[in-house]
């Protein structure tokens, strides 16, 4: 599923959030920066048709959404997409970027060695 970096916050709003009202979205969203309310209500509905969301529940007339994508397939499928656009279909590249750019823990490190050991197990 391919979002917008917007359709994207207001995912990740509600995966947080379990279910929010277009209003809920929109005053945090504004927290963060200027927005319109109609604004943000034309990405719930770009959302809701693209089956990313839907409306879990009405209180007279005010709406309730809720994530029907789990976060994990839309990671998975926006770093897909990432991978091919930046390193050309690619993950070792990234990979090396990772290990060689980025600031590691111990922790991130052991628990980078523990998922290689577990793939190349898998592919043994």
């Amino acid at each position: 599923m391919s979002l917008s970096d917007f359709e994207l916050e207001v995912m990740q709003l509600l995966w947080e959030l379990e279910e929010a009202t277009a209003p809920q979205l929109h005053k945090l969203i504004a927290q963060r920066r200027p927005v319109k309310y109609t604004t943000v209500k034309t990405i719930i509905d770009r959302l809701e048709k693209k089956a990313a969301l839907q409306r879990s529940r009405t209180e007279g007339r005010t709406i309730f959404y809720a994530p029907l994508t789990v976060k994990k397939d839309v990671r998975g499928s926006l770093l897909k997409d990432f991978i091919n656009k930046v390193f050309l279909g690619k993950s070792q590249p990234l990979a090396a970027h990772i290990l060689e750019e980025e600031e590691l823990s111990i922790d991130d490190i052991e628990y980078l060695e523990k998922l290689l050991k577990e793939r190349k197990q898998e592919l043994q």
